[in-house]
């Protein structure tokens, strides 16, 4: 085997494996830049606080850019079942109406974008945009203003404490509840017909429309979807901190996005994969966590977290444009 043949093999296993070389990186730096980086709780806190809203929200995201768009309203999905979650309790209603309640609200905010899309024809891009300005403003009518809603702590309900802050068998809640959503899309890709109708519509939709089979219904589903998986974190997110705060989901807007893209480098074909984003989600929780722990100012915070997609989406990039894949 040629020198050159053994080099274009590399280049195309960097390409790959390149996102679990920066994590294995970042791990490494931080262990060794903050002394209390590795310490059980500081990991734990990784995890629940860092990383298991980011990644409901970011496979929500990974559904729609698997099916050929983006939903720039996933943060809105979060918001409205927050506060739909959050107004059934204060009505005295029990959780599991609550509950109910927000998925609901989740899954319109999904169908609004379908509309939009399949029914209409408008692109993801344009539609979920313009769903967050619409949603954004209606929370702003809700609230007066933007004024938080809060539960009062002697009304909290336990099932609502132990949604936000329950174990079982010694692990939290918000994090098996984050478990279970990764493992059902991951299923839903790999050993569904329509999981599998959707990855294909993302590469090649003309295919699939002379197949027979109508990308719109499945793109209709795939945003209903991804609302749905985003309204869980508005229940985890309000369980937690028991509060709904106006436009509080669109702060994980931008690294759902980040965290996708990143994951599909970790795809050999470049797609969105579940796996990929799930490590794109560790990256950036150990790089938040880990850069609060050296007491890097919040604004260079923000500067190495982009420079750091930066440069993995750019190493895959440039390594599989070495390897011509």
């Amino acid at each position: 085997m040629s020198v050159s043949i053994l080099f274009e093999r590399l280049l195309a296993s960097l390409s790959r494996y390149g996102l679990i070389l920066a994590l294995i990186a970042v791990f490494l730096v931080f262990s060794a830049a903050a002394p209390t980086f590795l310490t059980p709780g500081n990991l734990q806190s990784i995890l629940v606080n860092n990383f298991t809203l980011l990644a409901i929200v970011s496979i929500a995201m990974t559904l729609a850019v698997s099916a050929g768009g983006i939903d720039l309203s996933v943060g809105t999905a979060v918001d409205f079942a927050s506060f739909a979650f959050v107004s059934v309790v204060l009505a005295g209603q029990p959780v599991t109406l609550a509950l109910a309640a927000a998925l609901l609200a989740g899954a319109l905010v999904g169908a609004f974008n379908a509309v939009l899309i399949s029914a209409i024809g408008v692109s993801p891009f344009l539609s979920t945009l313009g769903t967050l300005f619409i949603g954004r403003s209606i929370q702003q009518l809700l609230t007066d203003g933007g004024n938080p809603v809060y539960l009062p702590p002697s009304g909290v309900p336990d099932a609502v404490r132990f949604l936000g802050h329950g174990t079982i068998v010694g692990l939290p809640v918000p994090l098996l509840i984050a478990a279970l959503v990764i493992a059902s899309v991951a299923v839903l890709f790999s050993q569904t017909p329509f999981g599998r109708v959707v990855l294909s519509i993302g590469i090649q939709p003309s295919v699939v429309r002379y197949s027979g089979i109508g990308p719109g219904r499945h793109v209709a589903v795939t945003f209903i979807l991804a609302g749905t998986i985003a309204a869980i974190a508005g229940v985890i997110l309000t369980s937690t901190v028991t509060v709904y705060i106006p436009s509080s989901g669109n702060a994980f807007l931008l690294n759902a996005i980040g965290a996708t893209f990143i994951g599909t480098t970790f795809s050999p074909l470049g797609r969105p994969n579940v796996v990929g984003t799930v490590l794109g989600v560790l990256l950036l929780s150990i790089v938040a966590n880990g850069l609060l722990l050296t007491g890097l100012n919040f604004y260079w915070q923000q500067v190495a977290t982009g420079s750091l997609i930066f440069a993995v989406l750019a190493f895959s990039f440039f390594n599989r444009k070495a390897v011509g894949t």
